[in-house]
């Protein structure tokens, strides 16, 4: 039984598509109305969707929520057309249905007051940052945006921050805009210069968070990342979405749903490739001596 402080139980509902907007190449922008995503959805959060209208693929796809309009009962998401699923649900048009479930999982935390919120997103990683920026700026907290991609074409979604109220840093692998290199570097730059305390949020590829991760720890950081393994329910119960996770108290790693416990993980607590304890359970060792 739900108790007092639990989170209200995710909705299922067929959801409407009210709106689509075309982006260049594979992206597209899906507003679909929903109540309780739309006044309940914090960044970081995720649906679980597919078309409706479709047997094929049988199990629905999680996106992050992008942004979220209460008034309207709509929430968006930005989408990148990757295979059968994502194609099924960009070929919607107004009035089809998509069948939907959310919101789900844990969303990003907001930082210290005193803390500038450094934002690394790669890819379509920078979906929940929209969100999560404007959560930002009405709790009064400073931001940053790192976007990266391999070219110019992969960073589709900078409009939302022309507004400077976040500064947006871009970088492509192959310098077709801003920086030319990995995200990494800028971001590993605006550390070493930065004037005050700061927390690193990441949300792209898993090579990608775990270069952040390790950034993070050389430096002293703290940071939260958003983990994308393979989800088949959103609710726990496939278990194909486990991640090892080891927290400061675990003698072990232990395999956590990231659709129930995540996907947001503090980056300290993750068992990255080719470590054989996590950074909490290196550091509580040497507290304990």
């Amino acid at each position: 039984m739900p108790t007092a402080t639990s989170p209200p139980a995710p909705v299922n509902r067929d959801v409407p598509l009210v709106g689509r907007q075309a982006l260049e190449g594979p992206y597209v922008l899906l507003t679909f109305r929903h109540p309780e995503v739309a006044g309940r959805a914090r960044a970081g959060q995720f649906v679980m969707i597919k078309a409706g209208t479709v047997a094929e693929p049988l199990l629905r796809r999680p996106f992050s929520v992008m942004s979220v309009t209460p008034r309207d009962d709509t929430f968006t998401l930005f989408l990148k057309v990757v295979g059968p699923g994502s194609r099924a649900l960009a070929d919607l048009r107004s009035a089809d249905t998509a069948g939907c479930l959310g919101p789900l999982g844990r969303p990003f935390t907001l930082p210290p007051e005193d803390h500038e919120a450094l934002l690394v997103a790669g890819g379509y990683g920078i979906a929940p940052f929209v969100l999560f920026s404007e959560e930002l700026r009405r709790a009064g907290r400073r931001s940053r945006v790192f976007y990266g991609g391999r070219t110019a074409a992969d960073l589709q979604l900078r409009a939302p921050f022309d507004s400077g109220e976040a500064p947006l840093a871009c970088s492509t692998e192959d310098g077709s805009l801003g920086h030319c290199g990995r995200v990494t570097e800028p971001l590993s730059t605006h550390l070493d210069r930065r004037g005050g305390p700061a927390t690193i949020y990441a949300c792209g590829p898993d090579a990608m968070l775990h270069a952040v991760a390790a950034l993070a720890a050389e430096r002293g950081v703290s940071a939260q990342v958003s983990l994308d393994p393979w989800m088949g329910c959103g609710v726990g119960t496939c278990l194909g979405c486990v991640v090892r996770i080891q927290r400061s108290e675990d003698p072990r790693a232990k395999y956590r749903c990231a659709c129930t416990e995540g996907p947001v993980f503090d980056s300290r607590d993750v068992l990255w490739p080719g470590e054989v304890s996590s950074r909490a359970r290196r550091e509580s060792a040497a507290v304990r001596g």
